[in-house]
C-alpha cells in the first residue's frame, strides 16, 4: 500500500496538474478575448484601465483575424498537450509543452512590447494571459528536470 494520491503516484504528478489548470485558465481567457471582440464590445476591466485601448489599437488583429482567435488556438493545442501530460505521463506530450509554452513567451514579449511602448495602454486579461503561458513553461520546465524519463 502507498502513501501517494493518485495525482502524485504518476510521474506527471503534480506538475501536470497545475499546467493542465493553468492551460484552461489561458484557453478561457483568450476565449473571453474572442468572444468580446467577436460581439463588437469591449473587455469588462473595472478599475483597471486600458483595455478598450488595447482592444481598439491596430494590433489586436493579424492578418485580418483577431490576435485572441490566435490565442484560442494556441491554448487549445497546449491544454491538450498539458492534458496528456498530466493524465498519461507521455513525454513527449510534457515536451510539446514546453515548446509551445517557449515560442507563448516570445509573442507574449512582443505583445507586451506593443502595449508598454506602441499603444501605451496595458489590457489586464493580456497582463493575467500572458502570467498564464509564463507560469506554465516554468512549471514545465521543472517538471522535465524533475520527473524521471520513462517510456513514452
Amino acid at each position: 500500500m502507498t502513501d501517494a494520491s493518485p495525482v502524485e503516484a504518476r510521474p506527471s504528478g503534480r506538475y501536470g496538474l497545475a499546467m493542465s489548470i493553468l492551460s484552461i485558465g489561458g484557453l478561457a481567457i483568450a476565449g473571453y478575448l474572442l468572444g468580446v471582440r467577436l460581439l463588437g464590445e469591449a473587455p469588462a476591466c473595472g478599475i483597471v484601465q486600458g483595455c478598450e485601448t488595447v482592444a481598439a489599437s491596430e494590433y489586436a488583429t493579424m492578418f485580418g483575424l483577431p490576435v485572441a482567435l490566435y490565442g484560442v488556438g494556441f491554448s487549445v493545442v497546449l491544454a491538450a498537450a498539458c492534458l496528456a501530460w498530466w493524465r498519461r505521463s507521455d513525454r513527449r506530450a510534457l515536451y510539446v509543452a514546453y515548446g509551445l509554452g517557449l515560442a507563448g513567451i516570445l509573442v507574449v514579449l512582443y505583445l507586451t512590447y506593443l502595449e508598454l511602448f506602441v499603444i501605451h495602454a496595458v489590457c489586464i486579461w493580456c497582463v493575467t494571459y500572458g502570467i498564464t503561458i509564463v507560469t506554465g513553461w516554468l512549471v514545465a520546465a521543472v517538471a522535465a528536470l524533475r520527473s524521471p524519463a520513462r517510456n513514452g
